[in-house]
């Protein structure tokens, strides 16, 4: 459980750091104010799938008791690398754009291959989640009825 509260605080400070980045990097660089740039997502795909999301997974976890299940390592592990190749490839991107310089394919691919990792650390999650209830609903069926009077 330490690991999803330290992971989860890691984002929130790399979100928020983010932030800062993208407001320095593109005044320091004179981009013009209001044009599209992802180094201006980074800030809340940070936020919500590294902060957020595994504070969600850390209320689930104290609930249903998730890293009983093998898999739970493994969508910890998948998921976060998920996050960072994404928000790095969107780093990435964007700081191409503020310099003006043009992107390339393997950006877009090496992008993709984060977004199929996050997916796949989901789907390892509600496996993990699902073993975490079925458990759960198991232990109550084994627990013995409570006397009567």
């Amino acid at each position: 459980m330490t690991k999803l509260f330290y992971a989860a605080f890691t984002y929130m400070v790399l979100g928020v750091a983010s932030g800062l980045f993208y407001r320095e990097f593109t005044k320091a660089n004179d981009f013009p104010s209001g044009e599209f740039t992802q180094l201006g997502l980074v800030h809340t795909h940070l936020l919500t799938l590294g902060f957020i999301v595994l504070l969600i997974v850390l209320a689930l976890e104290k609930l249903f008791a998730m890293s009983e299940s093998p898999l739970f390592p493994w969508f910890f592990w998948v998921y976060n690398a998920g996050v960072v190749v994404t928000s790095g490839t969107m780093v990435w991107h964007g700081s191409l754009t503020v310099l003006g310089q043009e992107s390339s394919a393997m950006i877009a691919g090496i992008a993709g291959m984060g977004h199929i990792l996050l997916t796949i650390g989901m789907v390892l999650l509600f496996l993990a989640l699902r073993h975490g209830l079925l458990a759960q609903q198991a232990a109550k069926l084994a627990a013995p009825a409570p006397a009567q009077l």
